[in-house]
Order: structure tokens, then C-alpha cells, then sequence
């Protein structure tokens, strides 16, 4: 056995640092998870997928296009949506009244065709492009970070202040949020139910690109991408499935321990922090951090 790693405080800051900004992406996909399930009651695996597809269409738009950054992300963001809109308009609706086995194994299914489909477009080789904080660091005393992981938090932020704003000011947002309570109550007071659910798709399918875009510039875009949703589930889990803020905070919580994992732990232990995170978290603590524990009696 060597001897316990020393921790450098420097060192350390930058590790929570770059853990947030990952745990970061980790939380914007759950939240994906999250608006879906409030809303309609299905669990989305095809997720990570969607934020693939949001990766190569901005990598399309800003690489081969040569569109200006800022406007190729905002188009990536509408086109993604559109096409959750349409999923679930032309899909996924027709499943409504199903047995939640039935669109678990639909959403597996889709997230195996955008993986193939992606490859026949897209090719299997990573790709990326430039964005406006590629290779710029910010210094803080002896402490260096990056600040494409600064923009990655502050982009979170300012994402889940909008988000908040949307449900809590407006009158979609309101009516989404008596949708994902009561359907029937809703439909009687007006609501038009189906109409939300293709809207919750979208505003998650563009959460997904919104994540893929601030992701790109560090981990490249490929047709794997989307299998980071897996952790991403995971913070969803210790968040509180169905906690709006809960799916963030649990994000966070499991990138900060991967990062701490593949440093204070033998190798290995970082690959597979965020599935013990869940393992514990479904048999210690099953409601998560925001959560609530329901019971049905038999």
C-alpha cells in the first residue's frame, strides 16, 4: 500500500471545481429526466441521446457551417426541441395509458436508433469545435481554472434561474405545472393537456442540447455521448426523482464524487462512483435528498 495521497488545496479546488462543471451537465440531463416524469410520468432513457444529437447538430452548425458560436448554439437549441416536440407528437403520445414497462423499453429502443442514425450521419470518430472559452483559464491566487468549466456552472445557473422564472411567472409554466399534478383537473379548467406534454418534451429536449454544447468543447461529440445519461439518471435518483432542484443538486453531487474518486481512490473507482452512488442511495436513503417516499399498500 503507498502512502495516502496529500491533499494540495489548490489541487482540491480545482477538483470540486471541475466535478461541478461535470456534475453540472450531469444535473441539466436529469432535469431533462425530471420535467418528463412530473409531467407525463415516463422515464426518458433516450435522454443522453437526444444531448448527442444536440452535440453533432451544433458541431454541424458551428464547424461545418462556420456559423458564429452564439447563434449556432441558440439554433441547436430550437432544432433539438423541435424535434422533442415532434417525439413526442408523433411517438411517444401514442403510448399514453401504457404500461411504464412498455416506454422504458420504447425509450431504450430510441436512444439504440439516434446512436445508429448518428453514426450513419455523423461517422464513429470524436469531433468538436471552438468555442469562445476554448483554452482560456482564470487565475485566482495560485488556483488555475478553466474557463470552459466556469462556463459550464454559470451556464447552469443562469439556465435553472430561467427555468424557475418560466413555471413560477408564466401562464405556460403555471399550466404545465398543474398538468404534471392532476391531468384531469387541468383538461376540466381548460389546459390542453396533450399540448403540454409535447411542450415539456421540447423544453427537456433542449435542456439536453444546452448541456451538449456546453459539453462539446470537453469531452468532444461522438455517437457514446449519450451514455453519460446513466450518471446522469443517478443524480436524478439522489436528487429526489421528481425534484426539479434535486435532479441539479444530485448532478453535482455525483460529479464532485467522480472527480474525488479518481483522485484519492485506486484506479477504477472513478468510472463507477456514480453507479455506488446509486446503489446507496436506492438502500439507504430510496426518497433522495428532495424527494418523497410513497407507499401502496397491497
Amino acid at each position: 500500500m503507498g502512502n495516502p495521497r496529500l491533499v494540495d488545496p489548490a489541487r482540491l479546488v480545482q477538483l470540486t471545481v471541475s466535478g461541478a462543471s461535470s456534475g453540472c451537465i450531469y444535473g441539466l440531463i436529469a432535469l431533462g429526466f425530471v420535467l418528463v416524469y412530473k409531467a407525463t410520468e415516463m422515464v426518458n432513457f433516450a435522454q443522453g441521446e437526444i444531448m448527442m444529437l444536440g452535440g453533432f447538430t451544433a458541431y454541424t452548425l458551428i464547424a461545418k457551417a462556420g456559423l458564429n458560436y452564439w447563434l449556432g448554439a441558440g439554433l441547436t437549441v430550437v432544432i433539438i426541441a423541435a424535434f422533442g416536440f415532434l417525439l413526442d407528437l408523433l411517438v411517444l403520445r401514442r403510448l399514453i395509458g401504457q404500461k411504464q414497462f412498455s416506454v422504458v423499453m420504447l425509450t431504450f429502443g430510441l436512444a439504440s436508433i439516434f446512436r445508429a442514425v448518428a453514426g450513419m450521419g455523423w461517422g464513429y470518430d470524436p469531433v468538436g469545435f471552438v468555442t469562445p472559452f476554448t483554452n482560456k483559464v482564470v487565475r485566482v491566487g495560485g488556483i488555475v481554472l478553466s474557463e470552459t468549466s466556469m462556463s459550464i456552472i454559470v451556464g447552469t445557473v443562469l439556465l435553472c434561474t430561467a427555468l424557475y422564472l418560466f413555471f413560477a411567472r408564466t401562464r405556460m409554466g403555471l399550466a404545465m405545472q398543474a398538468a404534471s399534478q392532476n391531468q384531469l383537473a387541468a383538461y376540466y379548467m381548460g389546459v390542453p393537456v396533450k399540448t403540454v406534454f409535447s411542450l415539456v418534451w421540447a423544453i427537456s429536449a433542449g435542456i439536453a442540447a444546452i448541456a451538449a454544447v456546453l459539453l462539446a468543447p470537453v469531452a468532444m461529440v461522438d455517437v457514446n455521448m449519450g451514455l453519460i445519461g446513466m450518471n446522469a439518471f443517478a443524480g436524478a435518483v439522489l436528487g429526489g426523482f421528481g425534484s426539479i432542484p434535486g435532479a441539479v443538486i444530485g448532478g453535482v453531487v455525483v460529479g464532485v464524487v467522480e472527480q474525488m474518486a479518481g483522485y484519492f481512490l485506486p484506479a477504477g473507482f472513478q468510472e463507477t462512483s456514480a453507479n455506488l452512488v446509486l446503489l446507496a442511495v436506492l438502500i439507504i436513503y430510496p426518497q433522495g435528498l428532495f424527494g418523497t417516499l410513497t407507499r401502496k399498500r397491497v
